[in-house]
């Protein structure tokens, strides 16, 4: 193969003909044309004589060079010319292509695969073998073996490779490139993930080994292409606090990160923001408690590799719950002892297991419950705090033994020595009753009987903490439950008995409640003696990808002990172990402590595209040598001169084979024509298309679950929702367009702007969901979600915007409502303001925060989606109450409006 700069010709002998142009010339400019023929009569007089001198006649100069240009054309074409502008350098020996695929690859894996398979094709056509090397353990432990290969057997096998979930092993790489017999004329590209080694000196050995043996180009993204990792995530009572590292610090960078649940519902989005000096940012997702039980991960929008995914432990179904005791039979007395209470309030959804301290930490537990009846050697204190520091949690109640000892430091706070009684005889005070949760505690949004009194009661000290480890209160003030964080754990106290005789809290409804509460939030720690615990088998594993999948062949089980301090690695790669109703996570971030870039100079990757002239080399030839049959036929008199109406009808019938030889637009045009029948038919909800598979799911579920609402309840001929692309759909045909608000959904374009102001004038609306609870609404302090709606809206003839009206016809265009929740409730509801007179008054813009897709979103079974909160099932009701009348405002604009001049019109047309 012959190269010269970028082209590159696969044939090269065949460009010798190309010497052959100056004979060509010689013999084309010796031919004649054929003689032209005219009719004469009187030629036959001529008949029989001879010239005394024949001159040929010459081909004109213009006529050979087209002929030579064709020539050169074929000659040329056939040559197989190619133009690559993206060569590494000069190639002789084979291509050894080095391939990191650790978990950092996988964002951008495609990108790396598609430029091996370019640098392996032309090898191919250079007739040059090729050395596959990988830097990554294989699932079986070991290094990918390497040998010398052909092209076609490089290419398949590098198509089959995909990233791994655990880090490159880029020593052992080095290992296995000294121990290979290999030429010393290698040319390697070393696709890189841009990622330094846990040690960086094994970037610095791998590349000097591969430049003893050759020429060595080192490529990668580029620093703003390392994926992000998602640290450990923290519990907290009001939701978890997440952590984001990334490489290179310099630019604020904005990602989002969405919470899942086991079925990988949707539980909450939040978003991360990077200060330009920043390595590491930090965002809390605020759920509320019976959601935040529920998250099983956190996954980075767009991450796609193992490290864009945090896993959290779940305790799915029955929870084992430890109650400590000394004396069961005394603690179990019928509306008397601790135990009995306990039980009946835990037994129902819960494991209850009683007994002594040791046996009980033995186990793993989600909660341990020290009843005050119980008392406890001051080994089984500093056992039971140990275990409260490696995650546990201790909910403790008050009674005569703890008001005795105040010194007590198995409490979140410090308490006063007895006990306040209120009401009695000799007490001036009487029995109160509960203040409301702070919105800060776990028991937030849990509705507080008024028929719940408190007699007595064990006091907490003074302290400028106490108020933000008070967690529940009586209408007093004074603290009812205090909690604090303990190491990775919760000390958490009841300032009342765990029986009727301090207060009738235990005999409510309530006490069950905030119990649960506090199995929800309790994340539970591994059993004191986890070394005699069978190990932990392995339930899902997280691909090179992110995605959690089955368990591969070679994957071992792992001890509790080690869960935390495991290596990550084909053995133990990142995923859940555990049963498969108690699953434990094991997370990529805990084998790795920091993110630094790659320290080897590199470029950055870009595809070599390369262009193949031979075909258009070939057909300019043979339109040339269709000119050149043309141009012979003229000169010999056989082309016949078209007239007017000739060349028009020669055009029509040109067109007409044009039109015949584009099946696509055939086929455009009847698909065209369906989608408008359809799209007539029956009204259709539409949604716009963001580019997030689960925003997208969630938003079809979402109007497919009200759609059946509007079939049962409404006369409305709804069909099936349909997704638009802004880009490129008509929007005419659909009179409501819901738009869920994404981070990661592109910035609509100058064409796509036009034609939503299009939509917009024409009549049509526009829901916009920011789904971020943004209760200040559009003025003021944002949520992330309104913030980035006036990115994607920037350009769009949006009018003034107003907090819905108390009047307003979508508070009675089907139903009468008064408020409009969604998944979610506190969020406000604009429309266009009052004072505009487009559009006859009918707002053509509705922005709200509540995420009501999730609310509507039905299965195919009709089964709803996701749970709503606080307000349950009848919050779904209402949800789907102010779907319907937004839809039916879409449709019938303010025509609510105007029944109230209807009694005016009939005693004016005088009925």
């Amino acid at each position: 193969m012959l190269g010269l700069g970028g082209l590159a010709f696969v044939s090269p002998w065949l460009l010798v003909g190309l010497a052959a142009l100056p004979v060509l010339w010689w013999l084309l400019r010796l031919t004649p044309p054929a003689p032209k023929r005219i009719p004469f009569p009187a030629i036959r007089l001529l008949f029989g004589l001879l010239p005394k001198e024949e001159t040929p006649h010459r081909t004109p100069w213009w006529l050979i060079l087209l002929r030579l240009a064709i020539a050169a054309l074929l000659i040329v074409g056939l040559s197989h010319p190619l133009w690559n502008a993206a060569q590494p350098f000069p190639r002789s020996g084979p291509l050894m292509l080095v391939l990191d695929d650790g978990w950092a690859s996988g964002p951008g894996w495609g990108e790396r695969q598609a430029f091996g398979q370019e640098l392996i094709a032309e090898a191919e056509r250079e007739k040059r073998g090729v050395i596959l090397l990988t830097t990554a353990p294989q699932p079986n432990g070991q290094m990918r073996p390497i040998s010398l290969l052909s092209a076609d057997q490089a290419a398949a096998q590098l198509a089959a490779l995909q990233p791994s979930p655990w880090p490159v092993d880029r020593a052992k790489a080095l290992e296995l490139l000294q121990a290979a017999d290999f030429a010393k004329d290698l040319n390697t590209v070393w696709l890189s993930d841009g990622l330094a080694d846990a040690n960086p000196a094994n970037d610095r050995a791998l590349q000097d080994g591969l430049a003893q043996r050759g020429q060595v180009q080192v490529m990668n993204d580029g620093p703003g292409a390392v994926p992000i990792l998602l640290q450990e995530p923290e519990l907290r009572p009001q939701g978890i606090t997440l952590r984001a590292a990334r490489t290179v610090a310099g630019a604020p960078q904005r990602v989002n990160v969405r919470v899942l649940d086991r079925e990988n519902h949707s539980l909450g989005l939040v978003t991360v923001d990077f200060k330009p000096a920043d390595l590491v940012a930090t965002a809390n997702v605020d759920l509320p408690i019976e959601l935040r039980s529920r998250a099983s991960q956190l996954t980075l929008e767009g991450g796609q590799s193992a490290g864009s995914v945090a896993l959290l432990d779940d305790a799915g179904g029955r929870k084992p719950i430890g109650v400590v005791t000394d004396n069961a039979t005394l603690g179990s007395q019928p509306l008397l002892g601790e135990l009995y209470y306990l039980q009946r309030a835990l037994a129902p959804n819960n494991e209850v297991r009683v007994g002594d301290l040791a046996t009980l930490t033995a186990q793993p537990i989600s909660m341990i419950i020290l009843p005050d009846q119980t008392a406890l050697s001051p080994e089984n204190r500093a056992s039971l705090q140990k275990w409260v520091e490696r995650g546990g949690m201790l909910v403790r109640f008050a009674g005569e033994r703890l008001s005795s000892t105040p010194d007590d430091t198995l409490v979140p706070a410090r308490l006063r020595q007895g006990d306040r009684i209120l009401g009695g005889a000799l007490s001036w005070s009487q029995p109160t009753t509960l203040d409301n949760f702070p919105s800060s505690s776990p028991f937030a949004g849990l509705a507080v009987p008024k028929d719940i009194h408190v007699q007595r009661q064990v006091l907490a000290e003074p302290a400028i903490d106490l108020g933000s480890k008070t967690w529940a209160r009586l209408a007093d003030g004074t603290p009812l439950v205090t909690g604090a964080k303990t190491g990775q754990g919760y000390l958490v106290l009841f300032h009342v008995s765990a029986n009727a005789e301090w207060s009738d809290l235990a005999l409510s409804g309530l006490f069950v409640q905030m119990l649960e509460r506090l199995i929800d939030l309790a994340a539970g720690a591994p059993a004191a003696d986890v070394d005699a615990q069978k190990p932990l088998p392995p339930v899902a594993m997280l691909d090179g990808f992110g995605r959690l999948a089955g368990v591969p062949a070679g994957v071992l089980p792992i001890s509790g002990k080690d869960l935390n301090d495991s290596k990550i690695g084909p053995q133990h790669p990142p995923g859940f172990y555990g049963e498969s109703k108690a699953r434990l996570a094991l997370n990529l971030s805990g084998s790795v402590k920091a993110l630094k870039p790659l320290g080897l100079a590199a470029q950055p990757l870009t595809r070599a595209h390369s262009i193949d002239f031979k075909p258009w080399l070939l057909a300019a030839a043979f339109l040339l040598l269709i000119g050149d049959l043309l141009i012979a036929l003229a000169l010999r008199g056989l082309l016949i001169r078209p007239t007017v109406r000739g060349a028009a009808g020669a055009a029509v019938v040109l067109l007409a084979v044009m039109l015949a030889a584009s099946p696509d637009a055939r086929a455009q045009s009847k698909e065209s024509d369906e989608q408008i029948i359809a799209a007539t038919d029956a009204a259709h909800l539409a949604y716009v298309r963001t580019g997030a598979p689960e925003v997208d799911a969630t938003s079809r579920a979402g109007l497919k679950g009200l759609t059946e609402v509007l079939l049962q309840r409404t006369s409305a001929d709804v069909g099936d929702p349909v997704g638009v692309d802004l880009e490129t759909d008509d929007l005419t045909f659909y009179p409501m367009l819901y738009w869920p608000i994404s981070g990661s959904q592109r910035q609509p374009s100058a064409a796509a702007i036009d034609r939503l102001n299009k939509y917009l004038a024409g009549g049509g609306l526009i829901f916009f969901d920011t789904a971020d609870q943004n209760v200040s609404g559009l003025g003021g302090s944002v949520g992330p979600g309104a913030m980035r709606l006036q990115e994607l809206t920037q350009g769009m003839d949006i009018p003034p915007l107003v907090p819905v009206p108390a009047d307003h016809v979508l508070t009675r265009a089907f139903y009468l409502l008064k408020d409009f929740p969604g998944r979610w409730i506190g969020g406000s509801l604009w429309v266009e303001s009052a004072n505009s007179r487009i559009n006859d008054g009918v707002s053509t813009v509705v922005v709200g925060s509540n995420d009501y897709a999730s609310a509507w979103a039905v299965d195919d079974y009709g089964q709803a989606l996701y749970a709503v909160t606080p307000g349950g099932e009848r919050q779904r009701e209402m949800a789907y109450r102010f779907g319907v009348n937004i839809v039916m405002y879409a449709m019938t604009g303010n025509y609510k409006s105007d029944q109230v001049h209807v009694p005016a019109i009939l005693e004016r047309l005088g009925q």
